[in-house]
């Protein structure tokens, strides 16, 4: 699937959960907050399109929303599941 491609399924799949989407500018890659009775997705929009679809994936995989699209499970399971940041994830093999 194209990288476009993959933005609009995760911008479609924020807003179905009841999420606000907004680009602004600012010194922040994005994620989730409330603004009074608003459930609001902020995304740098100077971020490159990897880093859009990262940050709107990492959001998906913290809301971690029931029954959610299996095209849409398998982007998220990509990105964050090989992140280097993921705390369950082993960096070393044991013996």
């Amino acid at each position: 699937m194209k990288k476009k491609a993959q933005l609009d399924l995760l911008e479609t799949t924020i807003k179905e959960y009841g999420y606000l989407l907004r680009y602004e500018k600012g010194n922040f890659l994005g994620g989730e907050c409330r603004v009074r009775e608003d459930m609001v997705v902020m995304v740098n929009k100077f971020l490159p399109l990897e880093g859009k679809i990262y940050t709107l994936a990492l959001v998906i995989s913290n809301i971690n929303p029931p029954g959610l699209a299996p095209e849409t499970a398998k982007i998220v399971d990509r990105l964050i599941g090989n992140s280097l940041f993921m705390k369950e994830k082993q960096r070393y093999p044991t013996d």
